[in-house]
């Protein structure tokens, strides 16, 4: 059991003390996820690694008693966290005091790595295809959160959700097409409004 189960384990368990000791362990980590996820946003981004990952950890550790299952487990929930987090930013972002409209790019193009221009619209149209796509399969979103929205590669991704490579990437080519085609039809159907 490494020590960031051990602690995980005992968070679960009541220990407040255990949450003062997860911080510098998992902080290192966290931060190079969200330095990588910042990475490929757009320039300009307000939001730095620092403050995703110590808001990101403020609602993982602050809510009250969490059960995390393993390390695997805690960096999904902080994926999800991150990506809550990228989203309410984006929402703001939206809204016609900060801008409006802004230009569209397909999900090929949003995939991690592939470009440094997304803007708030499509993350907003990816999170609403994602919910759905969620309610269809939750193992396939929650690789889509950890390798989009928490940065990790299909290696990463797959050992945190205890999967094959093989299985991942299988999965990850699906959520892709999946995603793409929702976004595809929402687009169509604001278009058509």
């Amino acid at each position: 059991m490494s020590d960031v189960t051990r602690i995980l384990n005992a968070i679960e368990r009541g220990d407040a003390r255990a949450t003062d000791e997860l911080l510098p362990l998992v902080y290192e980590e966290l931060r190079l996820l969200a330095a990588q996820k910042l990475s490929h946003e757009a320039p300009g981004q307000t939001l730095q690694a620092t403050a995703l990952v110590h808001e990101a950890y403020l609602r993982l550790v602050g809510a009250g008693p969490q059960s995390w299952n393993s390390r695997g487990h805690f960096f999904a929930a902080a994926a999800e966290a991150m990506r809550r987090i990228l989203v309410e930013n984006a929402r703001q972002k939206r809204g016609l005091k900060y801008g409006g409209s802004l230009r569209r790019v397909d999900l090929d193009d949003m995939a991690v790595g592939d470009t440094h221009e997304h803007v708030a619209d499509d993350l907003l149209l990816l999170d609403e295809a994602l919910a759905k796509f969620a309610k269809v399969d939750t193992l396939k979103a929650d690789l889509v959160k950890l390798r989009y929205f928490a940065g990790l590669t299909i290696q990463q991704a797959a050992q945190a959700l205890n999967i094959s490579h093989a299985t991942a990437e299988r999965h990850w080519d699906y959520a892709r097409s999946w995603l793409h085609a929702e976004i595809k039809r929402r687009r169509a159907t604001t278009a058509g409004q």
